[in-house]
């Protein structure tokens, strides 16, 4: 796949050199910043083409800002991967049929900056496309993403990993009531159709984003990120302030 625009090859570089073909950087781009992917690109063995603007368009769509990256397809990573770490701190993020990539690219960067992990439907879901990297700004590169073939088979096993599971509902008790230490998976789902019966059904308990009367949805990357980062926030340790 391509890889458009500064920071998103600096993190392909930076987290799976060996995945990356080629380096197309535009002629007569000679600034800082292009000379430092040139030599990070040199150093690791990749080879570095300078071409006219013209063909990066055709290659990377005009929003490339003189740079892109050839690089092989992202693997998912294992289920244990993005379920592992120290417990009582997991945080994950299940996304109940999400299909379209630019949600899915936002809401990888909210994970990142959270450090949380992500886990897909294998069907009715939107994959690790283009699209996503180039939305993800980089942090396609950064978040482990794992696939599960049955949803709520999914969700009772996690629970039987010690998860709390969650599912985002504007029915839901309002977030800042419920407790979301420990080790969770926060469940959202497509815009419109919201989560699925049968996750709503696994879930442990609904939350809900509070809001302001009349004021309507809000899109599901933005959930994403408000939900996530409450989190963060009851998990802040005290500063006696």
């Amino acid at each position: 796949m391509i890889v458009a625009g500064f920071h998103p090859v600096a993190a392909a570089l930076a987290e799976r050199p060996e995945a990356v073909e080629a380096i197309l950087l535009q002629d007569g781009r000679r600034d800082a910043r292009a000379r430092e992917l040139e030599r990070t690109a040199r150093e690791k063995g990749i080879p570095v083409r300078f071409v006219p603007r013209e063909e990066l368009d055709r290659t990377a769509g005009k929003a490339h800002n003189g740079v892109a990256a050839r690089v092989a397809t992202r693997d998912y990573d294992p289920l244990e991967e993005a379920l592992a770490g120290e417990p009582g701190t997991r945080l994950v993020l299940f996304l109940d049929e999400v299909t379209d990539p630019g949600n899915l690219g936002s809401i990888l960067r909210s994970a990142a900056a959270a450090g949380a992990s992500v886990v897909l439907p294998e069907r009715h879901s939107v994959g690790l496309s283009e699209s996503v990297s180039k939305t993800s700004a980089g942090a396609l590169e950064r978040v482990k993403v794992a696939r599960v073939g049955n949803a709520a088979r999914f969700l009772e096993d996690v629970k039987k990993d010690r998860f709390w599971v969650f599912g985002a509902s504007p029915e839901g008790e309002p977030m800042w009531d419920v407790d979301l230490t420990g080790d969770v998976v926060l469940c959202l789902g497509a815009e419109g159709p919201g989560l699925r019966r049968l996750t709503r059904e696994t879930c442990d308990r609904l939350v809900a984003i509070p809001m302001a009367p009349g004021a309507g949805s809000i899109n599901v990357a933005v959930s994403a990120a408000v939900l996530l980062f409450e989190a963060l926030r009851q998990r802040r340790p005290p500063s006696g302030r």
